[in-house]
């Protein structure tokens, strides 16, 4: 199949090939066969199906570098939760009322949800497997959704019982990562992919620690892992995890706040990557988001909605949080410091496109596949329909993307060569499946307020 996009204002991401005018984009098969100006008369182009565009503008596919996706069902219950509650309702609480069905209903189409927003590929997080079951219905559910996923596979965070072990003190189950990797995921290549999502350094003891990052490196796998939001399990085990040598572009780490100057320097010089989840950080606690600190260092920003129980799932709203909440970090460090704001804006647009682009491939390990609109590389992209009113007159296009695109303007997104959404409208039928959600996310929400109101009844007894 071959597919030629014209009349475009392409937004390539390339450092080679920058923005083109009035470009085309020739796709072949999964790939981007090539991308400049001419291609009508290639020879390469014929018979391709040929799409104008109409002045659209063209982008790679947004990349959502962290998602707890199983949790869509459950939007808005979090959102006025700080994060110590979140850990008490969700880990101790909701998490434990999912079933593999409510796994894979949630995980499908909040995956469509992120196809439907411009976003081709997702960081899936998956922190509520306690068995093979709720797994195997979550990969199932990224499959069936049609996106580019890697699926983090984790474990849950419940309050053990007595005689249990608490969490952080049990090794990541190698006999599961062994299991995906000879059966659903053992593609390398495909469009669905495996990681880790392990506590780290913050939350297992040390022990736990250096046993998962041994079990990553040796499946080759992407080790990501939450930092900071409270007090460390073992604190100090991050200089024995530097000590080892285990750090590098195959270490992901999710927030990053509490993490020393020193530190921050040391892991973006060893290429350890950072996803950054600054609506909700700022929502729940966190800290001020490390956007700026990465970026001192050289280190690789990557962005995540992190909570759809919390906030949208549009990875343009949170570029713009991102974005703003660092320029206003860095105009106040320049009034207190030179008594006045900086001459110029601190972070540009094109570098905040980047962030949830290019660098956020880097931080699943997919750069060399998606990312850019590089031809040999998949084509995945997404045509953005700037004739609408709420982006004419487009003076910058890298800013009319960042800074004006919603959802209203997502015309069309091709996942590796297929067409996942056109002219506006998603071609998977999500009518049945969105009252699958409702039924879920609401018969779990009323299973939480039941237990919580017997447990205040029986304490007031």
């Amino acid at each position: 199949m071959k597919v030629l996009f014209i009349n475009a204002t392409v937004i390539t991401m390339d450092s080679q090939l920058g923005e083109l005018s009035n470009g085309q984009v020739l796709v072949e098969d999964d790939r981007l066969a090539a991308v400049g100006h001419g291609l009508v008369d290639d020879p390469k182009a014929q018979g391709a199906e040929v799409i104008d565009c109409a002045g659209g503008i063209l982008i790679p596919g947004l990349v959502n570098a962290h998602m707890h996706t199983w949790q869509t069902g459950l939007r808005g219950v979090a959102a006025n939760w700080t994060l110590l509650e979140y850990f008490r309702h969700v880990h101790r609480g909701l998490a434990a009322l999912f079933t593999p069905n409510d796994i894979y209903i949630a995980t499908r189409m909040g995956a469509i949800n992120q196809l439907n927003c411009g976003t081709t590929t997702l960081g899936d997080w998956c922190h509520n497997n306690p068995s093979p079951d709720h797994t195997d219905a979550a990969v199932s559910g990224l499959k069936e959704s049609g996106i580019r996923a890697l699926f983090m596979h984790g474990s849950p965070k419940p309050d053990p019982q007595p005689g249990q072990p608490h969490f952080s003190e049990i090794p990541h189950p190698r006999h599961e990562i062994k299991r995906l990797l000879k059966g659903e995921l053992a593609n390398p290549k495909g469009l669905v992919t495996l990681g880790m999502a392990i506590l780290g350094p913050h939350y297992s003891t040390l022990d736990v620690t250096l046993k998962d990052f041994a079990l990553a490196k040796e499946f080759g796998l992407v080790a990501s892992m939450h930092q900071g939001g409270g007090a460390a399990v073992a604190p100090g085990a991050w200089d024995e995890v530097e000590s080892r040598g285990l750090l590098g572009p195959d270490i992901n780490i999710v927030h990053g706040q509490s993490l020393d100057d020193g530190q921050m320097s040391r892991f973006c010089a060893s290429g350890v990557t950072f996803s950054i989840a600054p609506e909700n950080e700022m929502t729940q606690g966190h800290g001020f988001p490390v956007t700026g600190l990465v970026r001192q260092h050289g280190g690789v920003v990557s962005l995540g909605v992190d909570l759809e129980s919390v906030l949208s799932g549009d990875m343009f709203s949170v570029a713009r949080a991102a974005l703003g909440m660092q320029r206003s970090l860095d105009n106040d460090a320049s009034r207190r410091e030179q008594g006045k704001i900086p001459d110029t804006s601190t972070i540009t647009t094109r570098e905040a496109l980047g962030w949830i682009t290019l660098d956020g491939a880097k931080a699943l390990g997919l750069d060399a596949r998606i990312g850019s609109l590089t031809p040999g590389k998949q084509a995945d992209l997404v045509l953005i329909d700037s004739n609408k009113l709420n982006m004419q007159p487009v003076n910058d296009p890298v800013s009319t993307v960042v800074m004006q695109t919603s959802l209203a303007n997502i015309d069309s997104v091709m996942v590796a060569g297929q067409f996942k959404k056109r002219s506006g409208r998603l071609l998977i039928n999500t009518e049945q499946g969105i009252a699958e959600l409702a039924k879920s996310g609401h018969r779990i929400h009323a299973e939480l307020l039941a237990r919580e109101a017997h447990s205040t009844q029986e304490a007031n007894q």
